[in-house]
């Protein structure tokens, strides 16, 4: 790739991004990306296949920074203290860049594309924050139960993050958020997560 055309990718990509913070997914229009990065209408899709690609492109760069983010917050702590502050660290991520948060699971590909391979990379980054401290509680586990249970631990803080978040009636308020989180990844780690034995259906 030449160097124009990674500089011009990554103009759009910054401008899209700065319109993606103030008006939303939703408020992206590529003729307003464009304009503001100082190409015409055909330079998006000299850069990129189209909308939805530079879209993908965000949503990694946003990956990145979680993954920074968690990484820099676990740090060298104890597995159990490493999944609360993921934890703890994911919900305020969330809260302080909600539009690009937002984005990552909102986002849906116009021609139902499937998910390309470069795009898991950013997102299996971010899980492996998740699958370290898991695996040193439960040594026992195989790769693929590893890997679920590291999804299930995320699925679980993302759903209490994502409901509160959004103001749903079921939803947590802000000022209780970080204690009832901390109160429910200690009940996890009190149960299952210690248990190198896991439960199959009979």
């Amino acid at each position: 790739m030449s160097k124009k055309r990674v500089a011009l990718r990554e103009k759009l990509i910054e401008s899209a991004e700065n319109q993606m913070k103030i008006n939303g997914l939703t408020g992206l229009r590529a003729r307003d990306i464009t304009k503001d990065a100082g190409c015409a209408l055909g330079g998006l899709y000299t850069a990129f296949g189209d909308l939805d690609d530079l879209v993908l492109h965000i949503n990694a760069r946003t990956l990145d920074r979680l993954s920074e983010t968690l990484a820099a917050t676990a740090g060298d702590l104890a597995p159990k203290d490493a999944l609360l502050a993921i934890a703890l660290e994911y919900a305020h991520f969330a809260e302080a860049n909600r539009p690009l948060w937002d984005a990552l699971f909102d986002h849906k590909s116009a021609k139902d594309d499937p998910t390309p391979d470069w795009f898991k990379d950013h997102q299996r980054a971010v899980m492996s924050h998740v699958v370290t401290p898991l695996h040193a509680l439960q040594p026992g586990l195989s790769e693929a139960d590893l890997h679920l249970r590291a999804r299930t631990y995320f699925s679980a803080i993302h759903g209490i993050v994502s409901i509160s978040l959004q103001g749903r009636f079921v939803g947590l308020p802000g000022d209780h958020l970080d204690d009832e989180i901390s109160r429910f990844v200690g009940y996890i780690l009190a149960g299952s997560l210690e248990s190198d034995s896991s439960v199959s259906p009979t």
